[in-house]
């Protein structure tokens, strides 16, 4: 396992099993040994995945500095053919439209010091769960059922919480968002949120005290709630009565990141036609960039009544963290270049590269850069590192993190 992280950091175009065996050998005769190390490693070996993830996600939150939030996202992965675990025609945000891909939902430990992956796990299309030929030739455990992937998310934010991560603000995109048990699951496991939502969702607006009418002396008695003054309004047109002022969320590159929103407390619509009462109070935030003819972004978010709005911008935004991790493991360290065919081997491989960014995140924030003899404008070269040694084995996991 460590020798196959190393072959994920070491530089390199393509990170599948045999080019990382070239790279790890000194002398080519030996490549095919190592090839079969990792592929045993990798594809056949049984280790429990699960419990890397365990040991990842607390060192993350016990070490990389101010840790403030979990990010949720999907990936998608484009493969040819259709015998890899999971692939089918779908659509995926990352690859912008329906196409044959496979789709995993992935969590995320963030702050604005820096981010990394605690939790993969690959979606199985329906069709896919329900066909027992193709579950057994890829090795889908018997356990894996068809998922939402929201289900999925819920279930990812479970198994960190119960191996000692603490509770942190949940941030996801409108995928997530727009699903009321989804938001719901997050209030009955004492996890606030900002979560990106569409335009049409309906919401109660500032002000409204929407209750249910008296019921009447003939008939069944009245199921849903109602304020005449101010009935429900979608958020879109609820957002162009907003005032929206100026906000600088975080220095960049670039300079301040800057852009124009609008904050108010409303509470969510969801069934309400049905019966269901309204959602509790909460805030929405909109986005109206200046050059923009209508608002552009919406976020529902539990943050406390009190929280000013820069805040609310800060911890929406946040979410761009989930990008950065993706885009450093797929062009990096290779997590989309796995090119076997189990549900083993993609995620024996999407958790060692994990761990291989977890790494450099955790170098990056808490080892500023410093000049080395690789720096130094004249004198000789530096003579060439060994290799380091693959041989201790991982401590005991301890009682509490």
């Amino acid at each position: 396992m460590a020798t196959y992280v190393t072959g994920l950091l070491l530089d390199g175009e393509r990170k599948s099993i045999e080019p990382i065996a070239a790279r790890l050998v000194d002398d080519p005769a030996e490549t095919e040994a190592m090839r079969q190390r990792l592929q045993e490693c990798v594809v056949i070996s049984a280790w429990s995945d699960a419990e890397i993830w365990t040991r990842l996600g607390r060192k993350l939150d016990t070490e990389l500095p101010e840790v403030e939030a979990f990010v949720i996202d999907d990936a998608g992965f484009p493969k040819k053919g259709i015998h890899s675990v999971g692939v089918a025609r779908q659509y995926s945000g990352t690859l912008g439209g329906v196409d044959n891909c496979q789709i995993a939902m992935s969590l995320h430990l963030a702050g604005e010091r820096g981010s990394g992956c605690i939790g993969i796990q690959l979606y199985l299309p329906e069709h896919w769960a329900k066909d027992p030929a193709r579950r057994k030739k890829s090795g889908v455990p018997e356990d894996i059922s068809f998922q939402e992937k929201w289900r999925m998310a819920l279930g990812k934010l479970d198994g960190a919480l119960e191996s000692g991560v603490r509770k942190h603000i949940t941030l996801a995109d409108a995928g997530y968002g727009d699903i009321g048990e989804f938001r719901a699951g997050l209030d009955e496991r004492g996890l606030e949120y900002v979560l990106g939502v569409s335009s049409q969702a309906m919401v109660w607006p500032p002000g409204s005290r929407p209750t249910l009418p008296k019921k009447k002396p003939i008939g069944r008695p009245p199921t849903s709630h109602r304020d005449e003054k101010h009935p429900p309004i979608s958020m879109a047109d609820l957002a162009k009565r907003l005032r929206y002022r100026q906000v600088n969320w975080r220095e960049g590159s670039r300079g301040w990141q800057a852009s124009r929103f609008a904050a108010a407390r409303i509470r969510t619509v969801h069934k309400h036609s049905h019966g269901e009462p309204p959602g509790k109070d909460q805030w929405l935030l909109c986005e109206w960039p200046a050059k923009e003819p209508a608002p552009t972004e919406y976020w529902l978010s539990t943050l406390p009544a009190n929280a000013p709005v820069r805040e609310l911008v800060r911890l929406a935004k946040l979410r761009w963290r989930i990008e950065r991790d993706y885009r450093e493991m797929k062009q990096e360290l290779g997590l989309d270049h796995f090119e076997g065919r189990t549900w083993r081997g993609f995620h024996h491989h999407a958790t060692l590269c994990a761990v291989a960014h977890g790494f450099l995140a955790l170098r990056r924030a808490l080892s500023p850069p410093e000049q080395t003899a690789l720096d130094a404008a004249d004198g000789p070269p530096p003579p060439p590192a060994g290799a380091p040694a693959l041989g201790r084995l991982l401590p005991a996991v301890p009682s509490a993190p």
